[in-house]
């Protein structure tokens, strides 16, 4: 019985031991977090105290200003939490907004090389159109000089003309104008009316045609006869009293002449192109120049 005694009183010694050992392990710890907590409240409140506190920092910090303490480090962990959390996202927009300023960038210089490209190929076709204008102008010129001449020719030809075909082609030969130097109309509408003329022409000289005209006779009276044209360049005439004439271009215009001989055959003639007789050799005379 006494050793069992003697047991029981050795194990409450080392239950005893071991408790102490842990009130000593916490009390040391809550030390050490107290001297952790006054360190940093005494840090904190440094700043906002001025040289006549001094002697306050020698006491020890209440609970309360203990946990006022301890909650603005957590405050202060929060905002830092907050502001690297902030921070890391705006670095992201930040990025994706350069990624994006880079394809942008990227974009606008492609634009700007098919721009140059698109200005380089204007640039020649206009040197191009600018070449052929020149060409043109020069041409224009040519033409203007070359239908101012026919112009010129025509108003020399146009007194040789018979009177019936001066008549038919006034309306065009009064359309070109007087002084070529001066006038507005354009090259080619010129050159339209020229051809105009020119074609009338051409018809003209490869026809036989008839018209009534008044001459004046061998006895120097005026009077209607039956003309007939050949082309251009020869003409005859009969009255109904039988008298003829030959008609020829001059430069001062058309000059008639009577001939009685010709009288009979400018008669058959005219009965064959009237149809009248049936068609037969017809023997005139006729000057070549």
């Amino acid at each position: 019985m006494k050793k069992e005694s003697e047991i029981r009183n050795r194990k409450l010694k080392i239950r005893g031991c071991k408790s102490n050992n842990v009130r000593q392990r916490l009390a040391f710890g809550t030390l050490l977090l107290t001297s952790a907590i006054c360190l940093l409240s005494s840090g904190v409140l440094s700043a906002e105290m001025s040289t006549g506190d001094v002697d306050k920092i020698s006491a020890p910090p209440t609970l309360e200003e203990t946990r006022l303490t301890m909650d603005k480090w957590l405050e202060t962990q929060q905002i830092i939490s907050k502001e690297r959390k902030d921070w890391q996202q705006g670095k992201e927009i930040l990025i994706c907004r350069l990624e994006l300023v880079k394809k942008e960038i990227a974009t606008l210089e492609e634009k700007t090389k098919q721009a140059e490209s698109s200005v380089t190929e204007a640039n020649k076709k206009r040197n191009e159109l600018l070449a052929e204008n020149d060409q043109l102008t020069a041409a224009g010129a040519q033409l203007t000089v070359a239908v101012a001449g026919m112009e010129g020719e025509i108003r020399q030809m146009f007194k040789q003309l018979p009177e019936p075909i001066q008549t038919k082609l006034q309306p065009l030969y009064q359309r070109m104008p007087e002084d070529p130097s001066k006038t507005r109309v354009a090259a080619a509408e010129r050159f339209q009316n020229v051809l105009g003329i020119l074609n009338e022409l051409n018809k003209t000289n490869n026809e036989i045609t008839v018209s009534y005209e008044v001459h004046n006779l061998a006895d120097g009276r005026p009077s209607e006869v039956k003309a007939i044209y050949v082309g251009l360049a020869q003409a005859y005439y009969v009255s109904a009293r039988g008298e003829a004439g030959i008609g020829r271009p001059t430069a001062d215009g058309w000059k008639w002449e009577p001939s009685k001989a010709v009288a009979r055959d400018v008669l058959m003639a005219l009965e064959i192109l009237e149809g009248k007789q049936s068609p037969a050799f017809v023997p005139l005379p006729v000057i070549l120049k």
